[in-house]
Parts: C-alpha cells; structure tokens; sequence
C-alpha cells in the first residue's frame, strides 16, 4: 500500500522537527506538532500552554506515581471522571487520527505511531543523536550554553519517556516500536530526509 503518513518520534536536540519540516515541504504535505495542541485547546476551551504542558511530557516527579501505575492527574479531575491529563491525551488521539484519515501529512511526537500503529499507510521513525551532537545542536539554535542544554535535554527526554510508556505501556526509543530508526548525527538531516522520502514513495 502507498504510503500516506510518517510519523517522526525524536529525541531532544536530534533536529526531528526539522527532518519532518522538510519531508513535509518535499512532498507538499502539511506537518501537525504544535499545531496538534493548538486543536486540542480549542476543542476542549484550555489554554494552549496546559495542552502542552500536558499533552506530551511528564516531568521527573511523576516517576513514583508511574510505577504505581498511576497518573499525576488522578486527584486533578476534568470534570468528565477522568483526569486532565487523560482527557487531553484522549483528544490528541482523537485529532491524530482525523488528520490521518483527512490527508497525507507528518505528525511529529504525541505517540502518534502507537495511535496510527494499525494503519498499513504508516511510516514510523524515530530519530536520535548522540548527547555531544544534540548539546551542539540546541546550544546554536538556541544561543544557550552546553550545560543549559544538557540540562534541557535529559529533563525533556525523560519526560517523553516517562508520558509514552504510560499510554502505550511501551519503552520510547525502542527500535521495535518503529519502522526506521536514524542517527541523525551519524546520517546528517539530509540523509535522513533521503532515506524517509525513499521508503515514503516505496
């Protein structure tokens, strides 16, 4: 089957977003990332920065109630019996999966590939870098020093860690969950680029 959607899960700093910006404008299609939370707010009347703050990561905290198999959210209810955090994931899954049936497109993060795991039109990919290429990366898009964005790297990965296994009950990274996984350190963004477009027109 003709492929329709890529997916791109990404560690922090592995210039993920990027590869999928110009997947996007290679094939003409749109790409969803924060654009998904931008939906999401406006379906369910939260501010943006809740849906974001929510809707992907988790910070360290709450690893104690993870392992408890528990959900920070749990004493924080919607007002539906379920817990904000619940509730926002459960729209994400909702506008994911109308923007797939709707059109071609790239959904970056937000366990796309595990919500659209059982569309045979689906490329999932997961690209990563070494600690060193990924500190390098952020401290020139961001003018922030090595220390800040080694700090900012392993708290945003261990938060998407921690958010993906709790709803998919699966390790985030793990090349078992995904279709291609690239080192986009080793490769370069282009390469990347390549060898995605190359699966994508089969």
């Amino acid at each position: 089957m003709k492929k329709k959607i890529i997916t791109i899960s990404r560690e922090c700093g592995s210039s993920g977003h990027i590869i999928g910006q110009k997947l996007a404008k290679e094939f003409g299609i749109p790409i969803y990332d924060k654009e998904i939370i931008s939906m999401v707010a406006k379906e369910k009347g939260y501010t943006e920065e809740i849906i974001e703050n929510k809707g992907e990561h988790m910070t360290g905290s709450l690893l104690f109630n993870l392992v408890n198999n528990l959900s920070h959210a749990n004493s924080i209810l919607s007002g539906n019996n379920i817990s904000l955090q619940d509730e926002i994931y459960f729209s994400q899954v909702k506008v994911i999966r109308e923007l797939a049936d709707k059109e071609a497109c790239v959904i970056v993060g937000r366990c796309a590939d595990y919500i659209l795991k059982e569309r045979p039109d689906c490329i999932n990919v997961f690209i990563h870098a070494n600690l060193d290429f990924r500190i390098k990366h952020l401290t020139q898009q961001n003018n922030i020093t090595e220390e800040e964005a080694r700090k900012h790297i392993i708290s945003k990965d261990k938060a998407r860690a921690y958010h993906y296994q709790y709803y998919t009950d699966k390790k985030w990274g793990n090349s078992k969950n995904y279709h291609l996984c690239l080192d986009s350190g080793v490769l370069g963004i282009e390469k990347c680029v390549s060898i995605i477009e190359s699966i994508y027109l089969g």
